[in-house]
């Protein structure tokens, strides 16, 4: 009977985000604000009243969209902290759109598209004078996009 049980599972079972007192948060920092994972560019704490909270404004970009967000909480209270990796990776090439990129242990991926901004148009010069770049690939919860490129100084050409 205990050979039919099957568990199989997609993923670790990590959270894609946790909790941080609104308190702790800093600028440069993350935080989850209408469910969309931001940096914080901007934070200020106001005093309230006498038996009110200290309230913290906080003014965020997305990290995928670049779209400006604001909140306002106070200061005991809990925030949602999105859990933001950052991995680099060898560009090797682009097809449709969709760039080609091997990590360090070797392993490539081809699933993400490359982005339409500045990031872009460097990847796209790169690739045409085939230069050898790395690219940093942002993700979190669930969502990743290239944000940055840098000139590949490995020594092992």
């Amino acid at each position: 009977m205990a050979d039919d049980l099957d568990f199989n599972q997609g993923d670790s079972g990590a959270s894609a985000t946790f909790p941080m007192q609104c308190s702790a948060l800093r600028k440069g920092g993350f935080v989850m604000i209408k469910n969309r994972p931001c940096k914080i560019v901007e934070m200020s704490t106001s005093k309230t009243g006498k038996h009110g909270h200290a309230k913290v404004h906080m003014v965020a970009l997305d990290i995928f969209t670049g779209k400006k967000l604001e909140d306002i909480c106070p200061s005991t209270h809990n925030m949602e902290v999105p859990n933001v990796k950052r991995k680099d990776y060898q560009l090797i090439g682009m097809e449709d759109d969709f760039l080609s990129m091997m990590d360090d242990s070797g392993d490539t991926r081809e699933d993400l598209k490359c982005p339409d901004d500045d990031v872009g148009n460097e990847i796209r010069v790169s690739i045409e004078n085939e230069t050898d770049i790395l690219v940093t690939v942002l993700g979190a919860c669930g969502e990743e996009c290239v944000i940055a490129t840098k000139a590949n100084t490995a020594v092992d050409k």
